[in-house]
This record gives structure tokens, C-alpha cells and sequence, in this order.
């Protein structure tokens, strides 16, 4: 009973044994492909359980496991020379998926994943050099950007389906300049802002000058104006004095001499005042008469009595 039942489990691990070596599973991430004598009997690119030929020696099936997801690799500071003859650095990315597991398989060595993309990342940088040798630096910053984009997917298309592999997108992500270049456009940008200084600043000038010289020129005719209206009105006032005093003279002739002559003696007898003149002097007139009637007013009252 023993050997029996020993037996038995040798037995029931042998068809383990096989069946766990003939069977494979595909996930949603993968393909499998079927090698047979080194020869691809099949591909599987849907999710399932499948069945080979147990083991794998002498050849016989072997599986090999290839993606099925949307694959990216980067290609970073890319040297590149525009029409102007001006170098840029240039960062591009690529995705690209196996759509063709059989064809991978059997161009790429071993289907390493790395070989086809050391093939692809040669391509994408001839054929950048080659779309921004064609055109100028604004054009990487413009609405050509996404038809730089499709040129150079188009360039990898042939090479990428020799390959077993469909481009899906390609993107550029960077494009700046180099050092070198950096500091030249900075020096000319920089000439071109202190140009534009001096011409504000020229301008701005000029227009305070012209706006000055116009408030200058307001100002004289103000002056003028108001000069000439003064003049005006102090020769209407003297002709007005004049008037009056003519009017005044012409009443009463005697006290309009008599008044002018205490103006004048006001004006001149200040105080701390030394004249020397002739007491007979005509300027001393009135104080003659003032005296005089000094002396007579009193012999009025014996003339009346």
C-alpha cells in the first residue's frame, strides 16, 4: 500500500508538474509570444489562460513576455542649430507602444527593449536637428510647434514600423538657449532696452522743453496783459484825479492853491526835517498871509466899536 500510494503522488506531481509548465497567463498589460524551436509559433495580445508545450528544453516552447502600454522615453539637452546659425539646447519626450510583438521579436535581439529605443532615440535626434535646422528659434515658441511635431513623428514612422512599433505622440518640452547664445540675446536685449530708454527719455525731454517754452511763453503774455491793463486803469484813475482836481480848481481857485500848498508842506516838512530857504521864498507864502492875518485879526473888534 505504501509503494501504491507513493506511486500515486509521484505520479499526481508529475501531471502537476506538466500542466503548471504548460500553462501561461496573459495579463492586460502584456503580450505573449509563443517560441517553438526558435521559431514564433504564436502571439497572444489578449487577457486569458493559454496552454504551451511543457518545459522548455531542447528548444521547445518557450514564452517571452512583451508590453502592451503606451511606452515613453525622454531625450534631454539635444544640441541643435536653427537657420540663423544659433545653437539651442532641446528636450523631447516620445511614446510609442509594440503593436506588432512578432516583428519586435524577431528584428530587435531578443526583443530588449532597450535596443529598440537606443534605435529610436538615434532617429528622433537626426530628425530633430533636421525640422529646427529648417527654421528659426520663434518657431518652437509659436503655433509651428505642433507641426514641428508631427514632421518629426512622421520622420520615426517608417523606421518605428520596421520595428514592430506604432509612434503614438511626440513632444518637445524644452527649448532654450545655450549659454553662449544666452548672453548675447541678453547684451542685445539689453542694447535695445537702453535704446529705447534714450528715445523715451528724448522724447520726454523734448516734450518738457516745447511744454516749458509754451508756459513761458503764457506767462510773458500774462504779464504783458495784466501790465497793459494796469497801465490802463492807473491812466483812467490819473485822468479821473486829474478831473477831479480841474473840477475843484475851477470852484474855487484860491483854496485849491491853498490846499496843494499844505500837501506840498506835509510832504516836505517831516519830521527831523531841515530846510534853508529865503524867508520871502514863494514856498512860504501862505505862512506870510497866515501871519498877517494874525496881526490884523486884532484890530477887527476896535474898527467895530
Amino acid at each position: 500500500m505504501s509503494n501504491r500510494l507513493l506511486s500515486l503522488l509521484i505520479g499526481f506531481a508529475v501531471v502537476l508538474l506538466l500542466a503548471y509548465s504548460s500553462i501561461f497567463v496573459v495579463n492586460q498589460r502584456q503580450q505573449a509570444v509563443v517560441i517553438r524551436f526558435g521559431q514564433i509559433k504564436e502571439v497572444y495580445n489578449t487577457p486569458g489562460l493559454y496552454f504551451k508545450m511543457p518545459f522548455a528544453f531542447a528548444g521547445a516552447d518557450r514564452v517571452q513576455f512583451v508590453s502592451d502600454q503606451a511606452l515613453r522615453f525622454d531625450l534631454d539637452n539635444i544640441r541643435v542649430q536653427v537657420s540663423g546659425g544659433k545653437f539651442y539646447e532641446v528636450d523631447a519626450f516620445l511614446i510609442y507602444k509594440i503593436t506588432d510583438a512578432r516583428r519586435f521579436i524577431g528584428i530587435v535581439a531578443g526583443g530588449n527593449r532597450d535596443d529598440a529605443e537606443a534605435r529610436l532615440r538615434t532617429r528622433l535626434d537626426a530628425s530633430l536637428r533636421r525640422v529646427y535646422g529648417l527654421r528659426g528659434f520663434e518657431a518652437a515658441l509659436s503655433e509651428a510647434r505642433s507641426a514641428m511635431m508631427q514632421e518629426v513623428a512622421a520622420d520615426l514612422k517608417s523606421d518605428a514600423e520596421n520595428l514592430g512599433i506604432t509612434i503614438e505622440d511626440v513632444r518637445i518640452r524644452r527649448t532654450d538657449l545655450t549659454q553662449e547664445v544666452s548672453r548675447e540675446t541678453y547684451a542685445r536685449m539689453r542694447s535695445e532696452r537702453l535704446a529705447e530708454a534714450e528715445l523715451i527719455r528724448a522724447r520726454g525731454n523734448e516734450q518738457g522743453q516745447r511744454r516749458r517754452a509754451v508756459a513761458d511763453r503764457q506767462v510773458v503774455e500774462l504779464k504783458a496783459d495784466a501790465q497793459r491793463d494796469a497801465e490802463i486803469l492807473r491812466g483812467q484813475g490819473d485822468a479821473e484825479r486829474n478831473r477831479v482836481f480841474a473840477d475843484a480848481y475851477k470852484r474855487d481857485p484860491a483854496f485849491f492853491e491853498f490846499y496843494r500848498s499844505m500837501a506840498a508842506y506835509g510832504d516836505a516838512l517831516g519830521t527831523g526835517t531841515s530846510m534853508v530857504l529865503s524867508p520871502n521864498s514863494e514856498f512860504f507864502k501862505f505862512f506870510e498871509q497866515s501871519k498877517g492875518a494874525a496881526v490884523a485879526k486884532p484890530a477887527a473888534p476896535a474898527a467895530g466899536n
